[in-house]
C-alpha cells in the first residue's frame, strides 16, 4: 500500500517569547500560517517490520533519526501495529530555515499512516502524539492558520487573513533553533502578546509582524537585515524573519509585484527565493 502526501511549510507572522519554563522549553505566543511550499512524501506499507526513510537532499549526522521515521515509529507503537514502513521525501522546503519542514514531514506521516492503517485516531489524539516529536508538529496536524500558545501545542483558529502574497528568501545558511533559544538572553524579549484582533487589511496585518528571535539570529547572520531591506525596497508592505530563521518573508498585496521582486533577487544574488501564498 502506498500513499503520496504533501507537507507544507509555515511562517510565523509574529513570535513572542514569554519566558523559559522549568522543563527547558519556552512559553510562546505565535501567529502561524501554512504556505504553498511543499515537501512531497511517498509513504509505503508492507508486511514485516522496520522503518526506512530516504531523502536524497538531506544528510543526517550519524546516530540521528529523521523526524519522519520517529513519527512512523511513534504511531505504530501507539496503535500496537507491526509493519514495514518506507518513506521517501522529496525536499523543497530548505533545512534549518525557520519554515518547519521537518515538523511538517512528521505531521504528514502521522496523518498518512493513521489513514492507511485505519487507526481512527482523532485529530486531537494525533496532535498529542505530534507534540512528543516537536513543538510545531501539532500545528501542521491542526491544518489551519492559528494563534499558538504554550510551546506551540495550544492552538486557536485565526480566520480573516487579508489576501496576501509572500516572497520567501533564504540566504542558504542553516540555523539551529536550539542555539537561537540558548542565546536569547542576549536580547530583550518583546512585550507579552495578547490574542490580537483579526486584521481588517494589510496595514493592520503588518502591525502584527514581530519576532523576538530575529535579533539573536541577525547577530550571527547580518544578511537577514539586508534581505529585509531589499524586500521592503522592492515594495513589500513588511518583512520579517520566520521562526528561528534564517528565512525572511516579505508581504505583498500584489502577486505580479511579488513575482517581479523574487525574479530580481534570484537574478542578482545566490539566495534561495520563491513566491508563495497562504493556505
Amino acid at each position: 500500500m502506498r500513499k503520496r502526501v504533501y507537507a507544507p511549510a509555515k511562517i510565523n507572522l509574529c513570535l513572542h517569547v514569554l519566558g523559559r519554563r522549568d522543563d527547558g522549553y519556552h512559553d510562546l505566543d505565535m501567529l502561524m500560517l501554512r504556505v504553498s511550499l511543499y515537501d512531497r512524501l511517498d509513504v509505503s506499507l508492507s508486511s514485516g517490520s522496520g522503518i526506512a526513510v530516504s531523502c536524497p537532499q538531506v544528510r543526517l549526522p550519524p546516530g540521528v533519526e529523521n523526524l519522519a521515521a520517529r513519527a512512523a515509529r511513534l504511531l505504530l507503537k501507539q496503535v500496537g501495529e507491526v509493519r514495514s514502513v518506507a518513506i521517501r521525501i522529496d525536499k523543497h522546503i530548505p533545512e534549518a530555515a525557520g519554515l518547519g519542514g521537518g515538523s511538517s514531514d512528521a505531521a504528514a506521516v502521522l496523518l498518512a499512516l493513521n489513514e492507511m492503517l485505519g487507526c481512527g485516531l482523532s485529530r486531537s489524539e494525533l496532535m498529542g502524539l505530534g507534540v512528543q516529536l516537536g513543538a510545531d508538529v501539532p500545528f501542521f496536524i491542526y491544518g489551519q492558520t492559528a494563534w499558538a500558545t504554550g510551546v506551540g501545542e495550544r492552538l486557536h483558529p485565526w480566520p480573516g487573513l487579508p489576501p496576501i502574497w509572500l516572497v520567501l528568501v533564504n540566504p542558504r545558511v542553516a540555523v539551529s533553533t536550539a542555539w537561537v533559544f540558548q542565546n536569547l538572553g542576549l536580547t530583550h524579549p518583546g512585550p507579552i502578546a495578547k490574542l490580537p484582533k483579526f486584521p481588517q487589511g494589510m496595514s493592520s496585518l503588518v502591525c502584527l509582524l514581530h519576532n523576538d528571535l530575529e535579533a539573536v539570529t541577525c547577530q550571527r547572520h547580518p544578511v537577514i537585515t539586508t534581505i529585509k531591506e531589499r524586500l521592503v525596497a522592492g515594495g513589500a508592505a513588511g518583512a520579517l524573519m520566520s521562526g528561528s530563521g534564517p528565512t525572511v518573508f516579505g508581504v505583498f498585496e500584489d502577486r505580479s509585484r511579488a513575482e517581479r521582486v523574487a525574479e530580481e533577487l534570484s537574478g542578482e544574488t545566490a539566495w534561495w527565493v520563491t513566491v508563495a501564498s497562504p493556505l
